[in-house]
């Protein structure tokens, strides 16, 4: 059986639905912003931005480890360059981009 013994009155009873109804709604305006289209694909793009800004930054460190340790090989520890090691580089680019160049002429002609 369903127990009576409500001590509140009519106008308390009225005050709570009423209290209760604005809270429903509350709710279901929040529903309906969360599930709304634009704020998918707005959750959706921020979640892209930030997973490209993650990848980002690990790839800047990465190429900032590997540009340190290039330097580190081609310029001594005071600073000067290390010309032992400098030449055989940069004859080798020089010959990549002849190369290339070459490969290139061929094509055209």
């Amino acid at each position: 059986m369903a127990d009576t013994s409500d001590s509140r009155t009519p106008a308390q009873i009225e005050a709570d639905i009423k209290r209760r109804r604005e809270t429903l709604a509350d709710t279901l305006d929040e529903i309906g912003v969360r599930v709304h289209p634009k704020t998918i694909v707005g959750d959706a793009k921020a979640k892209v931005v930030s997973n490209i800004d993650h990848t980002l930054g690990r790839a800047y460190v990465g190429v900032n480890r590997v540009v340190t340790d290039v330097k580190g090989q081609l310029v001594g520890e005071d600073g000067a360059p290390r010309l032992e090691r400098i030449v055989p580089v940069a004859l080798v680019v020089v010959g990549v981009v002849g190369l290339l160049a070459l490969g290139t002429r061929r094509r055209k002609g």
